[in-house]
């Protein structure tokens, strides 16, 4: 029994996603129907229906160790299995970044990367999931007894000499104040796994949804791509605080260090949800006496924090639990769940809503417009070529000459202007490649290398700082420059626009390319290694070498991505501005030939000119009904844009 609430939002939103994915369907098949088919539009199409049928919401759950972080997990998602999923007890659980999710095309399973794999492997996303050196655990999800045992396994650690856990990546202290405290023997607890996937078919995992469990503070500072990659990626971040701790010190070092940073200052959902308040439950005081007390801890947390009261949740994730498990409705109600639930589902599905309603009013209302543009001006092109004929009707072989010359005219001009436009289109193709060499990911390895060079060179701990603001320098100029011309080709391609407006083409279709997503990323990556790298530097308890390699393999990969999706991104940016103009300009080849053997025809025998016209006349009709047809399909786009059921949608479709 997981949570109304949570389950039927998210319920909710899935049926929105998939009804906007059986519009881009009838979208692709009205296209095919009409012989509309043009292969970069059905390239945009299909790039759409990837990313919808892909699109995931995550939620990222972060907290020291012992804070009920995985029983928060329990209550949430997994009640509906009758007992604990994950591991949950006294001291540590939870000892790698897990991610529960579910892929349909595999089976249920749980993927365990080794710790080792930090050697040779400084990015996690750089290992292909499923195979080699991943360890394969096939899970029975009939048996929640079976599964919790499998899951267990999360929570495995060793004992191993500090050398080691330094060359692993660990902070080791003899206080275990800044890092992981030696035992008597010298030894050092660290974890087996460096990462987890846990795939289950679970409702809510079915529909989308990642849940991302990450260790306590040790070994987040231990594994710089779950503070670079999977938590800035999480659509909410739920703090996790004990109610019988406040926040202590290491709680302050989480929350600034990986949960403030992460959010990109606020871009993201943070909650913080105090959780234990059971423990207030003495037997002693009255309900309005330990209301009181959570109200007032609650205010102490958010004033620590720096964040609104309203942001802050108590809770009691193990009574929570408990109720679901049972059906107890008073005791879940007093395990104040619910309101966090809802404030989670209010708060990420609405706006990953309008980013994805935003994507296809770019790309699915941008096809229907640019189909809608040619039609137009074929529909144009059919009318003037009706009226044309009608005008021939009883005339002399010397008002059809007329007309032929006109037509020749008319056919003189626009190959005038297809000219100009080749030779515009030979200067695009130099500032694509201009474009194309600024993001070239080549010169990002290569600026990789000569940085790295600068480091190891270094004497000083100042050689390292700056050779990290010198590589994000670069990678900055190059962003700027790839902005500079991808501006350019924005102006150009307006004039070329203009330039064939007359003729119904729509100078709408030509939007900027935004670069600034991108340079926000690198931003971002520069705070997030500055927060995380500098400290390090400074106290120097890692290795020159194996710092310098931990941050540059770890840096680059992001960076290498964030560059990678840029070249995605533009290159789909210039097949859509692309390809209207030059659709149109096909277009109106075909038409203009078509008028002038129509001229040459008539000119040779008058008696072909009523089947002509009629011709004409039936293509003009089927080209007035195509129209309405595209207005009706773009109606139903915006309709479910704005959440219309989809059963109403299927009825307006069929």
């Amino acid at each position: 029994m997981t949570s109304t609430t949570l389950a039927e939002q998210f319920s909710a939103f899935s049926d929105w996603r998939a009804n906007l994915g059986s519009q881009l369907r009838l979208l692709r098949q009205w296209l095919e129907h009409n012989d509309l088919v043009d292969p970069a539009l059905l390239t945009r199409l299909g790039t759409l229906q990837d990313r919808l049928r892909q699109e995931r919401l995550s939620v990222a759950f972060v907290a020291e160790f012992s804070r009920g972080k995985s029983e928060l997990i329990n209550a949430m998602f997994f009640a509906d299995y009758g007992q604990r999923i994950l591991p949950s007890s006294a001291g540590r659980t939870t000892m790698c970044p897990t991610e529960l999710l579910y892929d349909e095309a595999r089976p249920p399973c749980l993927d365990l990367l080794p710790i080792e794999t930090r050697m040779d492997h400084p990015s996690v996303g750089d290992i292909p999931r499923g195979g080699a050196p991943w360890i394969h655990i096939d899970l029975d999800v009939s048996q929640p007894a079976r599964l919790h045992e499998a899951l267990a396994r999360l929570g495995e650690c060793r004992h191993v000499p500090r050398e080691q856990a330094a060359g692993l990546g660990f902070v080791v202290d003899e206080e275990g104040e800044h890092g992981l405290r030696p035992d008597a023997d010298g030894t050092v607890e660290i974890p087996c796994w460096r990462h987890a996937v846990v795939n289950i078919p679970h409702p809510l995992l079915r529909q989308g949804l990642t849940v991302i469990d990450t260790p306590g503070l040790n070994a987040i500072g231990a594994e710089p791509e779950l503070t670079l990659s999977l938590l800035p990626s999480a659509h909410a971040v739920l703090f996790v605080l004990a109610a019988d701790t406040g926040v202590t010190q290491s709680d302050l070092t989480v929350w600034r260090d990986h949960v403030v940073a992460s959010a990109g200052g606020g871009a993201r959902a943070r909650l913080v949800v105090l959780n234990k308040i059971d423990g207030l439950w003495d037997g002693l005081r009255s309900e309005a006496e330990i209301d009181g007390e959570i109200a007032r801890q609650a205010r102490n947390c958010a004033v620590t924090l720096g964040v609104d009261a309203a942001r802050v949740f108590p809770v009691s994730a193990q009574k929570a639990l408990y109720a679901k498990v049972t059906e107890d409705p008073l005791m879940l109600s007093r395990s104040r769940l619910a309101r966090l639930e809802e404030a989670l589902s209010a708060q990420i599905i609405p706006a990953r809503r309008e980013i994805i309603a935003e994507g296809v009013q770019a790309d699915a209302l941008g096809v229907v417009a640019a189909t809608r543009d040619l039609l137009r001006s074929r529909h144009a092109g059919l009318r003037e070529q009706v009226a044309e004929l009608s005008e021939l009707r009883g005339r002399n072989q010397n008002v059809v000459q007329h007309m032929l010359h006109r037509v020749k005219m008319e056919k003189a001009e626009f190959d005038a202007g297809l000219q100009q436009y080749q030779a515009v289109r030979r200067v695009l193709g130099q500032l694509s490649t201009n474009l194309f060499a600024a993001l070239g990911i080549d010169g990002v390895r290569e600026q990789t290398r000569r940085t790295r060079q600068t480091m190891l060179a270094s004497n000083f701990s100042s050689g390292l700082l700056v050779g990290m603001d010198e590589f994000f320098t670069d990678v900055r100029q190059r962003l700027d420059g790839a902005s500079a011309h991808a501006e350019e080709i924005h102006r150009m391609l307006g004039g070329a626009y203009a330039r064939f407006a007359d003729s119904g083409l729509s100078a709408d279709a030509v939007k900027p390319f935004d670069m600034q997503p991108f340079q926000t990323r690198v931003q971002r990556l520069l705070e997030r290694s500055d927060s995380h790298f500098r400290a390090l530097v400074t106290l120097m308890t890692t290795e020159k070498r194996a710092l310098t390699q931990r941050f540059f393999e770890t840096i680059a990969v992001q960076v290498r991505r964030t560059f990678e999706l840029a070249n995605r991104e533009l290159d789909n940016w210039l097949r859509n501005v692309m390809t209207p103009l030059e659709a149109h300009i096909r277009e109106q080849q075909k038409r203009l030939k078509h008028r002038m053997e129509n001229m040459k025809h008539i000119h040779q025998a008058i008696d072909g000119l009523e089947e002509r016209l009629a011709l004409s006349r039936e293509s003009e009709q089927t080209t007035e009904a195509q129209l309405g047809e595209l207005e009706e399909i773009g109606r139903l786009f915006r309709t479910a844009l704005q959440g219309e059921k989809p059963d109403e949608l299927m009825a307006i479709a069929a």
